[in-house]
């Protein structure tokens, strides 16, 4: 009976959209105008009101016939159909993308079996002959990884023959990587395949060199992908430079081509690696497109012998991409990168970063990956970014930090970089400046008519201190370490051709930032911000002279549980009004783990807004705070980069340098001192979800919320399943689908905490949250509301505010139904009000 009622309704439903009851009862067939009449008000208008209906009907002849309810009835059928039509699509997509992820894993479940046949035939192979000396040999032999072979010297590579030799011979070993067992690979490390993982990552276990290896699932034609993999300079921020030196057409309907890569250094210890390759594009016969890339043999090969000095010549042994085409759209990519880094040239304490499978996964294979499925979003609109700029023109900003940022610590001659000798003797800060007329070549030009850049960088080791917590604090707490005059100096640069610190002498920095979110990739490790640093005159002629500084910064790596080479923090001043071709100057900081073991790592409800107060600690010592335990443990160390760049003039060059060491010195102090806080070999202090300087625990104060909401309204705020205890009642709280919002009862109300739904409505963060005054995000109307009602929230402690419009800090309005207000009080003391709760019901952007 169930199933003929639910087809009984579904006929109604679409049967309604064409017919009508005229006024004998009687079902009577829309006609085609009439039709065409209230489709043309739909795609206007979904849901019409009663007055908009009414209007329509005397407004078009043609339904003037019809009453006011049938045309209702029409119009909730037609959204009904609208409804189901898209959740057909949307499941006929997610049954396309499981079947393909269901064959890719049946496909390494193949090829693990195969690999696993291989290991025990290995196995018996070695017990056969353990008792023998010619079979010990053997096993040496046996042992030796067939991904080995020696690199293919000029002599093949002298006519189009013996390249397409060689290219053949790559091919056949790198799909013997990539789908078959040619490398023993095993699971990455804290990378486990599931629903919402990116892909299946492995590293190599017993070869030579470091290997990793990736495959997945994206919404990409292998065409696109295929050009977005070539342009390696687009996704790899490692790389300088990429020439092709040669190309030319194989015979089978393929390329070969002859490539001269340049790879930046990760810190200033440690020389840049350079590849002199063959890459070879094809089409197997199964439709599948490969590209695949090995080392050619010879030191000199490649550009002059100048050009190559700065650089160490590193091999990649056969690796690259297979792309299959999937059924419905999209592709499978395997995705293999085999590399030796000739970690011998490097100080011991760095050759982990040289010796490591995984260092190569997180750098290469896995962004590779991401890249791929960031644009695949893009393209389907599933993107959105703030103040309305273009992903690929964020995307660009992003490239321009990390690469400046990359030029400085390198310092390569052929860029015009020279060393500055230090006055001091000590060579714990290294200077180097470049003039004017080097940096035409350069993609972060600052314009100029003489003198030239200024780099003071320096590298330190750390102990035990995590790079995330210590990035995420040096976000956080710009003014712990941070010099506003010098923001202000290099600020002043895009103004000026020049200026001299001390310039704003005259201006006072408030010590608060505002943190301005552009986007972030779809796995949350990499943000792009603008931050605003408010500054106020100290004189009263210039009381009014717009005084903030505002910086374009990228921050990667602040999420200690996820997977990562390396947390930065990159930033350049910029114009309040900065120009998509924007010229920057980046400086910042780059922490790289070397041998971190993460030890009781506590998954966290609000990892991505997570910060650290350590104010207290830093004032009073190291005993102020205690994390009795609760916190993650970690043990390891890991290298500090620091690289501030400065503009100067040729007269000033000297007194410039001199005042960029003494920063940087300082700059370290600081960071030094922050690193002896967070260190668990100390008593460091509590790392969790910062509300206020005043505010209880996360935890207390969401108890406190629920509780009075169902003291003053008498109905609960979530359902008694989630408050069965208090972390489920916090998490509940955090994802609940209305902005749940705390602001404070002071002169001028600021808001304290916020839930998920809350700092995505205001398009924020936990930190910038305590910087926007209440009355900020309310129109008129919804400011003389809420002061009309202020009075019964302070006595009844409870108010229902209309529906109208509010703003978010990037200046986009919003809309609600309606917005419930309550007071907060302290679970002893009723009378104790805390602060005021807001939660805006069903929200949206206009």
């Amino acid at each position: 009976m169930a199933m003929v009622a639910q087809q009984h309704h579904r006929e109604n439903s679409s049967g309604s959209l064409s017919k009508h009851l005229d006024a004998a009862g009687k079902y009577v067939r829309y006609t085609a105008e009439q039709v065409e009449a209230l489709e043309r008000v739909y795609v206007e208008c979904p849901k019409p009101s009663s007055l908009r209906r009414q209007q329509l009907i005397r407004e078009c002849p043609i339904l003037s016939n019809i009453e006011p309810k049938q045309i209702k009835v029409w119009f909730q059928n037609r959204r009904c159909r609208e409804k189901q039509r898209k959740e057909s699509t949307r499941l006929q997509s997610v049954n396309r993308k499981l079947n393909a992820m269901n064959k890719l894993l049946m496909e390494e479940n193949d090829r693990l079996q195969k690999q696993v046949s291989q290991l025990v035939c290995e196995n018996g192979f070695m017990k056969q002959h353990l008792h023998s000396a010619t079979g010990a040999t053997a096993v040496d032999a046996s042992c030796e990884s067939a991904v080995t072979t020696p690199r293919h010297s000029l002599g093949d590579a002298s006519n189009p023959a013996g390249l397409l030799s060689i290219a053949e011979e790559t091919l056949a070993e790198f799909l013997s990587k990539a789908t078959g067992t040619a490398v023993d690979w095993v699971q990455m490390p804290g990378m486990k395949p599931g629903p919402g993982s990116v892909g299946i990552f492995a590293i190599s276990q017993s070869c030579s060199g470091v290997a990793a290896r990736a495959c997945g699932l994206v919404g990409l034609e292998p065409t696109k992908i295929a050009e977005i993999l070539k342009d390696r300079l687009s996704w790899f921020r490692d790389c300088r430079s990429l020439e092709v030196f040669t190309m030319f057409p194989a015979g089978n309907g393929g390329t070969i081509e002859m490539l001269y890569t340049q790879t930046y250094a990760p810190t200033t210890l440690a020389p840049a690696r350079d590849f002199w390759t063959l890459r070879y594009t094809t089409t197997l016969e199964n439709g599948s497109l490969v590209i695949c890339e090995r080392s050619l043999s010879g030191t000199g090969a490649g550009p002059n012998a100048a050009a190559a000095s700065q650089f160490v010549r590193a091999e990649m042994l056969p690796s690259g991409y297979l792309i299959r085409p999937c059924d419905g759209g999209g592709s499978i990519i395997h995705i293999v990168d085999h590399l030796n880094l000739e970690a011998w040239n490097v100080p011991e304490v760095l050759r982990p970063l040289y010796e490591s499978s995984k260092v190569v996964a997180q750098r290469t294979t896995i962004a590779a990956l991401k890249y791929i499925r960031q644009i695949a979003q893009e393209t389907s609109g599933e993107v959105v970014y703030g103040l309305g700029r273009q992903p690929a023109v964020l995307r660009t900003f992003s490239q321009k930090l990390s690469r400046g940022f990359n030029d400085a610590i390198n310092g390569f001659n052929d860029d015009g970089w020279s060393l500055l000798n230090c006055n001091d003797n000590a060579e714990d800060v290294i200077i180097a400046v470049t003039s004017a007329k080097n940096l035409t070549s350069s993609s972060n030009t600052i314009p100029m008519v003489g003198g030239g850049i200024l780099c003071a960088k320096a590298s330190m080791l750390l102990q035990n201190v995590p790079p995330a917590v210590l990035v995420r604090f040096l976000r956080e707490h710009r003014s712990e370490w941070a010099d506003f005059n010098m923001d202000a100096y290099a600020a002043a640069s895009l103004k000026s051709p020049y200026a001299y610190p001390g310039m704003r002498d005259h201006t006072r920095f408030t010590g608060s930032q505002i943190i301005m979110p552009l986007g972030q990739t779809i796995e949350h490790e990499e943000m792009l911000e603008v931050i605003r640093l408010e500054g106020h005159s100290l004189s009263h002629e210039d009381a009014f002279m717009p005084r903030d500084i505002h910086l374009l910064q990228l921050c990667t790596g602040i999420d200690e549980s996820a997977i990562g080479a390396c947390s930065e923090l990159v930033f350049a001043p910029i114009d309040e009004m900065f120009p998509d071709d924007a010229q920057l100057l980046p400086s910042g900081f780059r922490i790289i783990p070397l041998d971190s073991k993460p030890v009781d790592l506590q998954d966290s409800l609000t990892s991505h807004h997570k910060t650290l107060d350590l104010t207290s600690s830093l004032e009073v010592g190291p005993t102020a705070g205690n994390n009795n335990g609760k916190n993650a443990a970690y043990s390891g160390r890991s290298i500090l980069t620091i690289a501030f760049q400065f503009p100067f003039e040729s007269n000033l060059q000297d007194n410039v340098a001199t005042m960029a060491r003494q920063y940087v010195r300082s700059v370290v102090s600081s960071v030094q001192r922050v690193a002896m806080a967070i260190s668990p070999s100390e008593t460091g202090p509590v790392v969790g979800p910062k509300i206020s300087p005043a505010s209880p625990e996360a935890l207390t104060l969401a108890h406190w919320i629920c509780q009075s909401y169902s003291y003053y309204v008498g109905s609960e705020l979530l359902r008694s399943a989630d408050s069965a205890s208090g972390e489920g009642l916090l998490k509940s709280l955090w994802q609940h689908q209305d902005a749940i919002l705390c602001c404070s009862l002071k002169a001028v109300p600021v808001f304290t905490f916020a839930n998920q739904a809350g700092l995505d409505m205001l398009e924020t963060t936990l930190v910038s949250l305590q910087d926007i005054p209440l009355e900020k995000i309310f129109d008129d109307c919804g400011r003389k509301a809420l002061f009309s009602e202020f009075a019964k929230i302070m006595q009844q402690g409870f108010a229902q505010l209309p529906g109208g419009i509010c703003m978010s800090i990037m200046g986009r309005h919003i809309s609600y139904e309606q917005a419930f207000v309550w007071k907060v009080f302290a679970a002893e003391d009723e009378t104790a009000v805390h602060c005021l709760a807001f939660s805006f019901v069903n929200w949206s952007f206009v």
